[in-house]
């Protein structure tokens, strides 16, 4: 992939969500979800907004989706913003999305196996947030042919896997920031913990299949947008 353009400053994110409240909206919105920051600077303007948009609809969550890096992909974070995830985003969030690097990172130990994954949960779990999706298991998983997530409450913890779906040396970008996105809009929806993490390990794989069926980089959210809604394949979770 190729990126190129500038960060944008953090102000703007402060005066659109201003905008909205301008208008005395802010009480229908629901949630905030904050993925990939240009700078630790815009982080502090996230958690400004965060804080005006619980003030106007107190029952409003805010999701973490705390992007670390993956130099493998391009993807290089900007100095700063991994301290602001571990010392800010993690207290101030209720949801948070790390994938197997980024939960070691908040945690502050090496992790290696889906027991531990389990207990960084909850040592997470223990600074703020209610619910911790491990996105990608990786190495710490039970099987190295299955794709895996977890996801985790102070009293529950759930497992799931899908197959994995090769793309040789060049992988899609993008699966952590659909993954969080689909979550969040399952539960805004009214579903369990368990019911969403099913439906979006289908409806990712279902993108992932329909992505390289067409042989392209990018996800092909449009194309497999049918099967988002409505998955043909089905992934249940055990519960550990």
């Amino acid at each position: 992939g190729k990126w190129t353009g500038c960060v944008m400053p953090p102000s703007h994110l402060t005066e659109v969500v201003q905008g909205i409240a301008d208008i005395d909206q802010l009480k229908r919105c629901d949630a905030i979800l904050s993925g990939y920051l240009g700078s630790a600077e815009q982080g502090e303007h996230i958690l400004g907004i965060v804080r005006q948009v619980k003030a106007a609809n107190p029952s409003a969550k805010y999701f973490c989706d705390p992007v670390m890096g993956h130099p493998e992909k391009g993807c290089i974070v900007a100095p700063g913003v991994a301290e602001f995830h571990v010392r800010h985003a993690l207290p101030a969030s209720d949801i948070i999305a790390p994938n197997l690097v980024e939960l070691e990172i908040l945690c502050e130990r090496p992790v290696n196996s889906v027991e531990e994954a389990v207990s960084a949960s909850r040592e997470l779990i223990a600074q703020g947030p209610e619910v911790v999706l491990v996105k990608h298991l990786a190495r710490a998983g039970m099987s190295q042919e299955r794709f895996e997530m977890l996801l985790v409450t102070k009293d529950d913890a759930w497992h799931i896997s899908r197959p994995l779906v090769d793309f040789g040396v060049r992988q899609p970008v993008g699966v952590g920031d659909v993954t969080s996105g689909l979550l969040l809009v399952k539960l805004l929806q009214g579903a369990t913990l368990r019911d969403a993490l099913e439906h979006v390990t289908a409806a990712v794989y279902e993108i992932m299949i329909a992505t390289k069926a067409m042989q392209e980089y990018e996800l092909q959210v449009v194309a497999a947008q049918d099967r988002i809604a409505k998955p043909e394949h089905y992934f249940s979770a055990t519960q550990l």
